[in-house]
């Protein structure tokens, strides 16, 4: 027997709760199907049944920030000082010494491979034109991760001491995760004014949870062992939790300040929307609206050597205790010291080094050349893209299919026959006894011919329950509807669909390709070890930078924002489904040969069933990098709940970008919750 064999047993007579659950979910789609025409507002919400709930909330929190603007506006100056002393030390020191502090750092960290890092990325940064821009942006970070350890070591440590308050400090730091970064600019910047501290503070906020998080992960691993040696030593709790607990979780937490790090650098660029700083970020902003997407590039290319120094040298400082010759160390600092004294009045300013100016134009004129000679099969490829996939999902083929672009007009006995079809196959695949897949193609059938974005809400909600119910229960179910029914009723439906549309036709793209790619990962260590450098370069690119080269080739649009949110999302998708493959127990392979099968029949019943949760987490985090990136992707032509955040900053309208952020935030948290049911029971099904 397979271990996709292994399951609860069901009575005679009785459907499953899958199989219920789709019975539920088909019969109200027939429902919404047949009375739609009579009763419209089972598509349509009505708008006299709309709660004012983005008008409650912009009132209410107009009030209370008012109330605490003046203490924020002095926190805010206060501010000012740290990044003042960050931006005079990282300007007023010579480059050659920082490159060589940089260097040596990296030596003593990494050794010669480190030290290389440093030194030629750096010298590329220089090499840029964009030193001082660069050392601004670190200056935000240098003052902006401090205060988020601070802020999340605080966090971490109150749940580790107050039991009672740690499952409510749980849901506010995955609020603060799963809400979109943008949302919460608006408030901030009501609070603490126009300027570099809202992205300082900001990016502190961002960056906090990483770090409480790991903080509590740290201290839950500590040994009772250590516990208890503490506790008999007669030490008092401060003690106790500062000289033995945590340095004993110094690993763990380590890891959250690499974390945090690499969040911080990544809002900074966002905060630059709003920051009006001269900084990286601001860069690449400003080059993308003059569509001087060469310049855009080359300021894009220096983040991303930040974001890989960062995520290496913390990363190593978290991960291995060996540190290498110290006088090493000195001796670099001090060439670097007697180099930039020695030379001072022959140094070139930073500024004026712009060796990459030429490589950006010919960028520049490259792109307009490729353009131009491919300009025929590109916009056919987009356009062929848009109107035969993502526009039928979007709104259905009854909508999408229009004599412009498919040659012909869909009709009503188009449909009709489209449904006998899929109402057939559903029934055989019933016949060969799988009910669920039958009724899941019925479904699906269903959706494709009214689109995402036109789905009756009735459907929607019983679909989610339906879901929730077998993903995690009643709780879970009621949950699910709950939160739905707080964006029906706040009037953000429509635009959440939009959203829902987009997000989830990457994350099927992702799962699709990623799944593909992890496959051949597993089976070709050369794969493998091409495909590996390329996801830790795209776990390590800031989210802006992602638009830069979708936007050269195919312009602002859908698309561009649906490629950039594919090649966001797409890594963990990769991992997860190599990893879950490749650590199945040797017990159950061997006892697979054993029994006779082949390569492809333990892929199938062995590899694919045990790593079936590892793969499902894979695809979590799919969606919440695609949730994450979608946000962003607003900047260049999205439509739904994004572009209503991002509107919501332009015009600092509080309500609105509170409302439409927690709106994407709930369903995000909804997707999360239910993959991570459906993980948890194909553990319990295989007993791990």
């Amino acid at each position: 027997m397979s271990i996709a064999g292994i399951s609860a047993p069901i009575r005679r007579g009785e459907f499953s709760p899958g199989t219920t659950a789709a019975i539920a979910t088909l019969i109200a789609g027939a429902i919404c199907l047949a009375l739609e025409p009579l009763l419209p507002w089972l598509v349509q919400w009505p708008a006299a049944w709309t709660l004012p709930a983005t008008d409650w909330i912009g009132v209410s929190l107009t009030w209370f920030l008012e109330g605490v603007k003046p203490a924020a506006r002095a926190f805010s100056e206060g501010m000012r000082y740290p990044m003042d002393w960050a931006n005079l030390a990282l300007n007023g020191t010579p480059w050659p010494m920082l490159i060589g502090i940089v260097t040596a750092i990296g030596w003593v960290v990494g050794g010669l491979p480190m030290a290389a890092l440093g030194f030629f990325g750096l010298l590329f940064v220089l090499a840029s034109g964009y030193w001082l821009e660069s050392m601004n942006t670190l200056a935000l970070v240098a003052v902006s991760v401090p205060l988020a350890l601070i802020l999340g070591g605080a966090i971490g440590i109150l749940a580790n001491e107050f039991p009672r308050v740690k499952s409510t400090l749980q849901v506010i730091l995955d609020i603060m995760q799963t809400v979109p970064t943008f949302a919460y600019l608006t408030p901030i910047l009501l609070l603490f004014g126009f300027g570099p501290v809202v992205g300082l503070i900001a990016s502190a906020i961002y960056a906090a949870p990483p770090m409480a998080r790991n903080l509590i992960l740290g201290l839950e691993r500590v040994e009772p062992e250590i516990k208890e040696a503490a506790i008999m030593s007669g030490g008092t709790r401060i003690q106790q939790l500062f000289q033995v607990e945590i340095p004993s979780a110094a690993t763990q937490i380590m890891v959250g300040v690499n974390q945090s790090l690499m969040a911080a650098l990544s809002m900074v660029i966002i905060a630059a929307v709003i920051g009006g700083f001269n900084d990286i970020g601001w860069e690449v902003l400003l080059t993308m609206r003059k569509a001087q997407f060469g310049q855009a590039l080359l300021a894009g290319m220096v983040i991303v050597v930040f974001a890989i120094l960062i995520d290496r040298i913390s990363g190593k400082l978290a991960t291995e205790r060996k540190r290498h010759d110290s006088r090493v160390f000195l001796a670099i600092i001090a060439f670097s010291a007697i180099f930039a004294v020695a030379l001072r009045t022959y140094l070139p300013d930073p500024s004026e080094l712009t060796l990459l100016a030429p490589v950006a134009e010919s960028v520049d004129q490259g792109l307009t050349d490729f353009t131009r000679a491919n300009g025929a099969w590109l916009g056919a490829f987009k356009n062929n893209a848009v109107f035969f996939v993502l526009l039928p999902i979007r709104t259905g083929l009854d909508q999408a299919v229009l004599p412009f672009t498919w040659g012909f007009a869909w009709t009503a006995k188009m449909s009709a026959l489209l449904f006998i079809t899929g109402a057939v196959s559903g029934l055989i695949l019933a016949w060969q006894g799988r009910l669920i897949s039958g009724l899941s193609l019925v479904i699906a059938t269903g959706m494709i011919e009214t689109g995402i974005a036109d789905l009756p809400w009735p459907f929607v909600l019983t679909g989610a329950a339906a879901l929730g119910w077998v993903a995690g229960g009643r709780r879970l179910s009621l949950w699910c509807v709950g939160l739905l029914a707080t964006i029906l009723l706040s009037g953000l439906w429509e635009r959440a669909l939009l959203s829902l549309y987009l997000c989830g036709t990457a994350v099927i793209a992702c799962a699709m390709a990623g799944g593909l790619i992890g496959l051949a990962s597993f089976f070709s260590p050369l794969v493998w070890k091409i495909m590996r450098p390329i996801c830790d370069m795209l776990q390590t690119i800031p989210l802006f930078v992602f638009l830069i080269p979708v936007l050269m080739v195919f312009q602002i649009g859908e698309f561009s924002a649906f490629l950039a949110i594919c090649a966001y999302a797409i890594v963990p998708m990769i991992r997860y489904t190599r990893h879950g493959l490749v650590n199945t127990p040797e017990e159950m392979i061997e006892a697979a040969i054993s029994s006779g099968a082949n390569k492809w029949q333990i892929l199938r019943d062995v590899r694919a069933p045990y790593a079936a949760p590892t793969i499902l987490l894979g695809l979590n985090q799919t969606i919440l990098y695609a949730f994450a990136m979608l946000v962003i992707a607003a900047l260049i032509g999205t439509t739904g709940l994004g572009q209503s955040i991002y509107l919501a900053l332009a015009q600092a309208d509080v309500g609105m970008g509170i409302s439409a952020g927690a709106a994407m935030a709930i369903l995000a948290m909804i997707a999360d919750r239910l993959v991570q049911g459906f993980a948890e029971e194909r553990r319990r099904v295989l007993g791990l």
